[in-house]
């Protein structure tokens, strides 16, 4: 028997050069602040990967290429939506990085990535973007604990 439910769907980059620095965004939004890497809802009729490439260009300028899925995060909100987010990373891009209303955008070494406010969750996240083994951050409560496990 089908089920259905609420779905929200998102995407996340990881842009990446090869002098160990990334990309990242410092968020404006006061529900998910702090520094992630640029992305954005999945509009209706979109593909995944054309939703991904989209939101990379309006919130950074930057067009990538050859996104690669590395796996998702999922959590549910207080209505019982579940909101999904497709995790990409490419280190194919051109076009002049400039910084949007979500945020501003700039680079920096992967390894600083400690030194800033990172947006809740984001340090698990990375698990997902670098560790094959890894494929999904899961965030669920269960037995009234709020828990994020690695799968």
């Amino acid at each position: 028997m089908a089920q259905r439910e609420t779905v929200v769907l998102t995407n996340m980059c990881m842009i990446y050069d090869h002098e160990g620095n990334v990309l990242v965004q410092d968020r404006l939004d006061p529900n998910w602040p702090g520094v992630t890497f640029p992305g954005g809802h999945v509009e209706p009729g979109e593909s995944f990967t054309g939703a991904v490439i989209r939101e990379v260009r309006e919130e950074t300028g930057l067009t990538i290429e050859a996104p690669q899925l590395c796996g998702l995060k999922q959590f549910w909100e207080d209505d019982g939506t579940r909101y999904i987010v497709f995790l990409y990373k490419t280190d194919r891009f051109s076009g002049e990085l400039r910084s949007s209303q979500e945020g501003k955008v700039f680079w920096i070494k992967r390894d600083g990535l400690p030194n800033y406010q990172l947006a809740v969750s984001f340090a698990e996240m990375l698990r997902v973007f670098e560790d094959d083994g890894v494929g999904e951050l899961y965030s669920h409560w269960e037995d009234g604990a709020y828990l994020r496990e690695l799968l």
